[in-house]
């Protein structure tokens, strides 16, 4: 199993209608792709903005590459996220899974 992980920050005033476009379209778009176990959208408010941080649990890399494309490593960015992110990451963090309790 692999972890990957993205994070970006928002203004605070656009933090809940950016976490109501994860939920509605981001979390579907990864969950409709086979070889996706989980998705998780984490929250924090920080001093400056708001930073999201997407962890999707996969199979192994083949079905991230069919999510993410052969640049897998690079992040995946909706044409919506223009409206909300102050900055685009360009990559993304893949961790293996060692150890894990359901």
């Amino acid at each position: 199993m692999v972890v990957r992980v993205w994070r970006g920050r928002v203004p605070r005033e656009k933090a809940d209608a950016y976490a109501k476009f994860l939920a509605e379209r981001a979390v579907p778009d990864y969950r409709s792709v086979p070889g996706c176990l989980a998705v998780y959208v984490l929250r924090r408010d920080l001093e400056e903005a708001v930073e999201f941080t997407t962890l999707t649990l996969w199979r192994d890399l083949e079905a991230i590459r069919a999510f993410a494309g052969e640049e897998y490593e690079r992040a995946k960015y909706y044409p919506e996220d223009r409206a909300f992110l102050l900055a685009f990451p360009p990559f993304v963090e893949h961790y293996q899974v060692v150890a894990h309790a359901p």
